[in-house]
């Protein structure tokens, strides 16, 4: 079979739009490429560099985000609704810099696609002590690190953003051995598994995408945690009725608006809800629904054009 890859120029601040732009066209998937994430995982001198430099110098200074189409007979419309898309977002004011929006078109056998796929995901380190790598990657950590093994298969990315790197440093910080933790949109499960090797003794992790909970339950049970994390799939509200010590949601600043009020029935009487996936334009907005909701913010980490906020129900 045949692929197409559709790659489209842009920002880290519109990365994530572009992305589902491209999943509601019908990708299987998206990798999103952007030097800033290579810049956020490098660390100071004398201390162990997991990300080669030279990646960042590949990927330039547009933020490239790719889908993977098959090339059949809805290849045309699929493209044809792409192009709409964003002739649209380019007449529009959402109040960020959305780039270029330049596209380009790559067409690739399967196998090839699968090898560049390869090339592209390397480890990188997320917080103080995770590190997370493709099954086809070694790697020698630090004394204390803990390695999370990620085969996204082409879908829901490889956690190198912004707002997983601050939601696993959260984690890290707040999350205790024999806690009770749900995470929210779990995507390919990286922060339900980082909550179990801060010693969670019971992880539900959630997706409404049953592409999503296939893949983050393989990932779960390859790092040897499928008799602690549970993978469910819908809405939170209806699929979980236990209640957690921390509540972690990796997603928008409108969903966690949202959530704020209603979590608080899956979160313990003190417990914490972790979130992230914030614009900084958006900052106050969710600030401002946390207090409202009986919050208490205990933290607030800003990286680029995101944050991450824990905060504690009173």
């Amino acid at each position: 079979m045949n692929w197409m890859e559709y790659t489209i120029l842009t920002t880290t601040e519109a990365s994530e739009l572009i992305s589902q732009l491209l999943m509601d066209a019908g990708s299987t998937g998206t990798m999103i490429e952007d030097k800033n994430d290579v810049a956020a995982n490098q660390r100071p001198e004398g201390q162990w560099d997991i990300i080669d430099e030279a990646i960042a110098e590949r990927i330039g200074d547009d933020v490239k985000v790719t889908g993977y189409f098959e090339a059949d007979e809805k290849l045309a419309d699929r493209l044809s609704y792409i192009d709409a898309e964003l002739r649209r977002l380019r007449g529009m004011d959402l109040g960020m810099d959305l780039g270029k929006l330049e596209t380009l078109r790559h067409d690739v056998a399967e196998q090839d696609w699968t090898e560049s796929w390869k090339a592209a995901f390397k480890p990188f380190r997320l917080g103080r002590h995770m590190v997370v790598k493709p099954s086809w990657e070694t790697v020698e950590g630090r004394e204390g690190d803990h390695i999370i093994e990620i085969d996204p298969g082409m879908a829901f990315g490889t956690g190198t953003h912004e707002t997983t790197g601050m939601c696993v440093r959260l984690v890290e910080k707040y999350v205790r051995p024999g806690d009770k933790v749900i995470d929210i949109g779990t995507g390919t499960g990286i922060l339900a598994i980082a909550a179990a090797h801060m010693g969670a003794k019971q992880v539900l992790a959630t997706d409404l995408d049953a592409v999503a909970v296939r893949v983050a339950a393989e990932n779960v049970a390859v790092n040897g945690f499928a008799d602690r994390i549970d993978v469910r799939c819908g809405d939170l509200l209806e699929v979980v009725q236990e209640s957690g010590n921390v509540v972690i949601a990796n997603i928008i600043a409108d969903v966690i608006i949202a959530l704020a009020a209603p979590v608080r029935a899956r979160i313990v009487d003190s417990g914490l809800f972790i979130c992230s996936g914030i614009s900084v334009e958006r900052r106050d907005d969710v600030l401002r629904t946390l207090k409202q909701a009986d919050y208490d913010v205990l933290d607030v980490v800003t990286e680029g054009e995101w944050c991450a906020m824990a905060a504690r129900k009173r």
